[in-house]
């Protein structure tokens, strides 16, 4: 693979002709006008053509693909990725130069840019790549996690402007002394549940106890305490993590999307709820098998409860809204009450922005040896700590000399991705 861009200033400084000027790509190595790109760098792109390439995914094992050959039995959702900023990210042990490490105090982690020569072994050690590298300045970068937005007690600006507030940011106590011991484990089916038993119960006293011997702060508790993201992922057992065979322990977790035929169920040709309108779980679009494949190592279990009671509220509170009428049976079938019913409508359906994003501010008179070396900063700078102002741009010339002409560069800068939890909800087209 050989990285390229396109010669976008063509099609500005091409000289007057008859035929519309057309940007060609150009290598990023040679400089040199490239014939024909044979290769790109998204895994996902490589699955986005014929059918020959979309059946060599790899969640399609166990799967017989040529079912989906046909347009009437095709299926497709959105899977939004970020960094997953692991408990056991496999970049930061792969990384020759120490320049990646994660960060005690809230879990991201951090490429440190002075540190990093570009060996670029982390590129290929992350198994979900999301770290790439930067050939302006040679460096490897990936998501910083809007860092100075989380450390102010906001949250990521993708998950603050997603239109379909889909997206949740917050708090997690977990048992670090239990990482190698989920990261080990022999069954790849197993490692979902022990990953799962290593979160605590943010309201249970003898955490809470051990939590302030720790010196973790006492309003990091009480967002633990709100934060939705243990209620998500252990309390309603919905949020799934992405490949946990993967044994990186991502932080970065997905509600499976529910894919209903509404055609076919109209004319009474698929099994539905106890509503009569809702889907039946073996009437989804989407093979469970390939969401298992994708969320938890091919165990089908914890995606079918996890779709089961996403489908059984939804005909709870639509036989509450439509029908006037109150079944407790369709609940009690998936293990929920119906307290845990109105407070999963509540997150999940009508959800405030207080309630999707409980992220307090970081404590830096922690983290530093001096509370009061940086008093009087004008927040995140990239060359001027001291006043806040910057003479650089986030958009650089293109760089002529050698990268060690241009390492005058910032001291003690990073680049940061995000807080200790998340939660995506996956949508189907």
């Amino acid at each position: 693979y050989e990285p390229f861009t396109f010669d976008y200033a063509h099609l500005i400084n091409a000289p007057e002709s008859e035929a519309t000027p057309t940007a060609r790509p150009v290598s990023q190595v040679s400089g040199r006008i490239m014939e024909k790109i044979a290769w790109g760098p998204n895994w996902e792109d490589e699955q986005g053509g014929s059918f020959d390439q979309r059946s060599r995914d790899s969640n399609f094992r166990g799967i017989d693909a040529r079912i989906y050959k046909g347009f009437k039995e095709t299926f497709h959702f959105y899977l939004p990725r970020i960094c997953n900023h692991c408990l056991n990210p496999a970049c930061v042990a792969a990384c020759p130069s120490a320049a990646i490490y994660k960060r005690e105090e809230d879990g991201l982690v951090l490429v440190d840019q002075d540190r990093c020569r570009g060996w670029r072994f982390c590129i290929s050690a992350c198994p979900y790549k999301k770290v790439y590298f930067n050939w302006e300045s040679g460096k490897s970068e990936k998501c910083i996690g809007c860092y100075p937005r989380v450390e102010s007690g906001m949250p990521t600006i993708c998950s603050e402007t997603c239109v379909g507030k889909i997206r949740y940011n917050g708090i997690i106590l977990y048992d670090a002394d239990r990482i190698s011991e989920a990261a080990v484990m022999e069954g790849e089916k197993d490692i979902y549940e022990k990953h799962l038993s290593m979160f605590l119960d943010p309201n249970d006293p003898e955490v809470i106890e051990q939590a302030v011997k720790d010196g973790i702060p006492n309003d990091w508790i009480d967002a633990a305490q709100r934060s939705p993201i243990y209620k998500i992922a252990v309390d309603w057992r919905l949020a799934l993590p992405l490949h946990p065979e993967f044994r990186t322990l991502p932080m970065v977790w997905y509600v499976p999307p529910m894919s209903p035929i509404q055609s076919e169920i109209d004319q009474g040709s698929l099994p539905t709820q106890a509503d009569g309108v809702l889907p039946d779980l073996s009437a989804l679009r989407i093979p469970v098998r390939y969401l298992a494949n994708l969320l938890t190592a091919g165990d089908e279990k914890p995606v079918r409860l996890a779709l089961r009671r996403l489908l059984a509220l939804r005909s709870y509170e639509r036989m509450k809204a439509v029908e006037k009428r109150v079944d407790l049976k369709v609940l009690e079938e998936v293990g929920l009450s119906e307290e845990q019913a109105a407070e999963m409508y509540r997150y999940l359906a009508i959800a405030k922005y207080e309630d999707r994003f409980v992220v307090p501010t970081s404590h830096v008179e922690n983290s530093l040896e001096s509370a009061y070396a940086y008093q009087g900063e004008n927040g995140f700078s990239f060359d001027n700590p001291k006043t806040g102002v910057s003479k650089a741009s986030l958009f650089p010339k293109r760089r002529t000399g050698t990268a060690v002409e241009n390492e005058e560069a910032v001291s003690g800068s990073s680049n940061m991705s995000s807080p200790s939890g998340a939660i995506f909800r996956k949508k189907p087209l």
